[in-house]
């Protein structure tokens, strides 16, 4: 959970700050050891976080994936824009089995299956959702936006980035809160309630 609150900051800033203190930082063992246990979260506050969680693995995907395609100049027809894509898609779904693989307790190979499944089980339709809606905003903006897509060297790319990822946040909370009231997607490890 250490890591979700900086990457969140990075597309969301003082709102990921402001979320962090209320949320984040009383759940932390130097917060609980002060002050004793933390105040109980409100459904709002558990959905949040548990976007924030899946908005994570999408943001380091992404991230990931952009600056690999650019470094290695992958592209086809002079376009890189499907290999973005593709590559941010599985690097989201790549972060977020790492992400659950580091949290499962199990050993050995059933430690794999086991963070295998509960991705896909907890976290791949949020995932997927985020994706889809941050994908659509990048096709626009490039599509509609810009006679030449700008690209990872340059500064309105990223900003453009952020604004998608936002955009994705947005439309996985609704997921998020599905998956969190059918009980199938529960906070994190490491995130008390």
């Amino acid at each position: 959970m250490e890591l979700i609150w900086p990457v969140t900051a990075l597309y969301f800033g003082p709102a990921a700050i402001a979320a962090y203190n209320k949320w984040g930082k009383p759940q932390s063992p130097r917060w609980r050891e002060r002050h004793g246990n933390p105040p109980k979260r409100s459904r709002r506050a558990a959905v949040v976080i548990a976007t924030c969680h899946c908005s994570t693995h999408c943001t380091l995907g992404t991230i990931i994936a952009t600056v690999t395609i650019f470094g290695v100049g992958i592209e086809t027809g002079g376009h890189t824009l499907w290999h973005e894509y593709i590559g941010d898609y599985v690097g989201a779904v790549f972060v977020g089995v790492v992400f659950r693989y580091s949290a499962e307790a199990h050993k050995g190979d059933r430690r794999v299956w086991t963070a295998i499944r509960t991705f896909v089980r907890a976290d791949l339709l949020t995932v997927s959702v985020f994706e889809f809606a941050l994908l659509i905003w990048l096709a626009l903006v490039h599509h509609l936006g810009f006679p030449e897509a700008p690209k990872p060297n340059n500064p309105v790319f990223w900003l453009i980035v952020q604004i998608g990822l936002i955009i994705g946040f947005f439309a996985a909370w609704p997921a998020t809160s599905w998956l969190i009231h059918r009980g199938v997607k529960v906070e994190p490890r490491g995130t008390p309630q």
